[in-house]
Order: structure tokens, then sequence, then C-alpha cells
């Protein structure tokens, strides 16, 4: 989910601090999502409607 996530705030041109604050999720927990924790499916809701994408744009490809 993590590259995922990093593809889009690149392509944005978004920094993970103006997530936060679009979001309300805090940066710590934001980090810990690139650190491996899975984000609740509230938070999820939050950073694809803040990004302005689907939730299945998150789903684990299968390569």
């Amino acid at each position: 989910m993590w590259n995922q996530l990093e593809e889009l705030l690149k392509a944005k041109k978004m920094s993970r601090y103006k997530l936060s604050k679009l979001t309300g999720i805090r940066q710590t927990t934001l980090q810990s999502y690139k650190d491996g924790a899975e984000p609740s499916f509230k938070n999820m809701i939050k950073i694809a409607d803040a990004l302005d994408v689907s939730l299945d744009y998150f789903r684990k490809r299968d390569d």
C-alpha cells in the first residue's frame, strides 16, 4: 500500500505533511504505515478522498 501512496504523493506533488493536514491523520501514523502498519479502513477512506482516488487504487496488485 505504501508504494502506491508514495507514487500518488509524487504525482500530485504533495508532501506527507500536507496529506496529514488534509486527512487529519497524524504524521506519526502515516510514518507507521510506511513502516508496515496496516491503516484502518476509516483512514484509507480519508487518504483516498484527499488524493482523489478510489479505494481500489490501493488494493494489492498481483504481479
